[in-house]
């Protein structure tokens, strides 16, 4: 289950200025540095990554002159026995004052240490919308782990918060415009190249890259044939996947997917392979391999991405409707198991007028994967 909660769009005249925002804030907590955040009614709060977090970095917030809380996940903190589950951000508070090693026990279940709940003096949920719960999404988009370290911005002088972050060096981000980024961000994707690319079995090939306006990472529309105009197309979307579609990984079925699509589509006569920047269902690759590690532990693909806080699935599926209008498709026939890309083109506003089923035989080491796709997430085989 996702979070459907309705979001009000950036006006598009404050489109850039919002991306550049959450682009450069992105880029501080990637590197381990801390951003200010402006949530309702101008109150700032600081906010870390989690994953990032030492205790010197940590004692730098300190400047706020606000106590340090972990932001984790409602599926993090069910996991570790705090809650129940759910789909509302949890703000953790300790006995003790909180060090790097107390954040990462708490925020990441491949690492050594177990986490001592005794530390732990109250948890609280928070408005999914707050500057607080802003802090985990854009570990989210930075493709870390979902939580942060947080303190609210308690200086006597920051009453302009503008202002005081300048004073201290520290980014600025709206806590709006976070919520808002995957939303703004696909709405300025464009095609920036194309070329003829034959493949194996498909010689008719034309590759087209798309951008978004802050120059982030490609989403690539394969056109093979001559794709239909006069009615619904074949499409296949299919999230990227270093593992099974470069290296040809047993442990998932993308890599068969990928050809089988194209030489599906190839047989039709034409259609669209959108190859979406989504690796591991949205989690990127890093943590993928983490759940991977998970997994052989014992947990099935739905329970390790909750272990790491995340939701069994967190792709989006705007960019590939941005795309698929651009490229003159309004309806498809779409190649899939999946019911969530059929309910996820059409909220975005592409018919999908037929589920054209796509799948393939398991093996040895994926067959455990291919059963909790259809028992725990939905896939139809």
């Amino acid at each position: 289950m996702t979070n459907r909660t309705h979001l009000v769009s950036v006006p598009a005249t404050r489109g850039p200025l919002s991306l550049d925002a959450v682009e450069r804030a992105i880029g501080e907590i990637r590197r381990g540095r801390a951003v200010a955040v402006r949530g309702a009614a101008g109150v700032g709060i600081l906010a870390m990554a989690a994953e990032a977090a030492t205790d010197e970095s940590m004692a730098d917030l300190a400047q706020s002159r606000g106590a340090l809380t972990l932001m984790i996940t409602q599926r993090r903190a069910a996991v570790l026995g705090l809650a129940a589950a759910g789909l509302r951000p949890i703000n953790v508070s300790f006995s003790a004052p909180l060090t790097a090693g107390v954040v990462e026990a708490f925020a990441d279940p491949s690492c050594a240490g177990t986490p001592d709940v005794s530390l732990v003096a109250t948890v609280a949920e928070v408005d999914a919308h707050s500057g607080e719960a802003s802090a985990v999404v854009l570990a989210k988009a930075a493709r870390l782990l979902p939580s942060a370290v947080i303190a609210p911005i308690r200086d006597p002088n920051a009453d302009d918060l503008d202002a005081w972050a300048s004073r201290h060096r520290r980014l600025l981000v709206d806590a709006g415009d976070v919520f808002q980024y995957p939303l703004t961000l696909a709405r300025t994707l464009r095609p920036v190249a194309e070329a003829r690319v034959p493949l194996l079995g498909a010689e008719d090939v034309r590759i087209i890259a798309f951008r978004p306006r802050d120059g982030g990472i490609e989403h690539i529309a394969i056109e093979i044939g001559t794709p239909p105009r006069d009615r619904p197309a074949l499409v296949r979307l299919h999230s990227e996947c270093f593992t099974g579609d470069l290296l040809g990984s047993l442990r998932c079925d993308c890599g068969d997917q990928l050809r089988g699509a194209i030489r599906e589509i190839t047989e039709a006569g034409g259609g669209f392979l959108l190859y979406l920047a989504q690796e591991g269902r949205g989690i990127g690759l890093v943590n993928k391999l983490r759940a991977y590690s998970l997994q052989d532990k014992g947990f099935d693909t739905v329970d390790a991405n909750e272990q790491l806080g995340f939701d069994a699935d967190e792709r989006v599926y705007v960019p590939a409707a941005h795309m698929l209008r651009q490229l003159g498709i309004e309806q498809v026939r779409l190649l899939t198991n999946n019911p969530a890309k059929v309910g996820g083109l059409d909220r975005s506003g592409i018919t999908v007028v037929e589920r054209v089923p796509h799948h393939f035989p398991s093996n040895r080491h994926n067959e455990t994967y291919m059963r909790t796709k259809a028992a725990r997430a939905g896939h139809l085989f």
